[in-house]
């Protein structure tokens, strides 16, 4: 099992995108939501030829920390249980975990995310991994975004 799998999750969103072809989805927004149910900001994620662009906006997480930004396999999010229903890591392939390792990373392992001073982070991540309505297991449907509380060991 993934180390990061121990890692309580901050935020989360479902991914419940309609099924595009990857050169014709738009771009799509999702909101965040903090274990309170709270609404914390925003991705837009952008469909691009070789993968999926994540714009972030995420406003009110703890000031000055790297945390880690993984897809994880289900959209089922219950922030009850620390969204530990959202799965492990989403991965098409059998991959280790971390984006340092010979034999990585999963689809879903995403660099760690900088929040700033003023509790903001304002990001843009490339995944090439991952497709919006996507073929060969690569779809972000019914998938989740997860912002750990904190650090990925990559």
């Amino acid at each position: 099992m993934p180390r990061i799998a121990a890692l309580p999750a901050l935020v989360l969103m479902a991914i419940a995108l309609p099924a595009l072809a990857q050169e014709r989805a738009a771009p799509r927004t999702a909101t965040f939501f903090d274990r309170e149910g709270v609404a914390i900001g925003k991705a837009t994620l952008t469909a691009l030829p070789h993968g999926v662009l994540f714009g972030l906006d995420l406003q009110g997480l703890p000031d000055g920390r790297w945390l880690g930004f993984h897809i994880h396999q289900t959209g089922e999010c219950d922030a009850a249980t620390g969204f530990e229903s959202a799965g492990p890591h989403f991965t098409i392939s059998e991959t280790r975990h971390g984006l340092k390792v010979d034999d990585g990373p999963h689809a879903g392992d995403m660099p760690n995310q900088h929040v700033g001073a003023d509790g903001v982070l304002r990001a843009e991540v490339f995944n090439g991994f991952v497709q919006l309505g996507g073929e060969n297991g690569s779809d972000l449907v019914g998938r989740a975004l997860v912002l750990h509380a904190g650090p990925d060991d990559n």
